[in-house]
């Protein structure tokens, strides 16, 4: 049986906070492997800082809706902003000799190493962030 919580949040660094305890009552309620907690709450906070920095520019009328579908085979996070797309293959390698120093630019990165899956779709109105951890 899978069920489906969802969160909405304004796009502002305040909001950031509230993914924790979202997270928490997740794991709780589902019994969620708790060895991925780290890597599930890193990954949701990249995310989520991404979208409303990225995405919604920080605007705060709008908002970044995150999902997450639980079930017997794993967890899945969407995460949707406001924003108007941008293209994941054209985000710069941080670990290349040219980034390596840059401070900020490893959100996509990271998610990618901690997360079993992630696609990533944007249609010119919004971005949508899909993550996945197996049970």
């Amino acid at each position: 049986m899978s069920e489906t919580t969802i969160i909405r949040l304004p796009s502002s660094q305040k909001s950031v906070s509230k993914l924790e305890s979202f997270l928490q009552e997740i794991i709780r309620q589902h019994r969620v492997c708790e060895e991925k907690y780290s890597d599930i709450l890193v990954s949701l906070t990249e995310a989520v800082n991404n979208a409303i920095i990225h995405g919604n520019q920080n605007d705060e009328s709008k908002n970044v809706l995150v999902k997450c579908k639980t079930s017997s085979r794993g967890i899945h996070f969407s995460i949707v902003d406001e924003g108007k797309g941008f293209n994941p293959e054209s985000i710069p390698d941080p670990t290349s000799i040219e980034k390596i120093e840059t401070c900020g630019g490893r959100g996509v990165f990271i998610i990618n190493a901690l997360a079993d899956k992630v696609a990533v779709k944007s249609n010119g109105t919004s971005n949508t962030v899909k993550i996945y951890f197996k049970a």
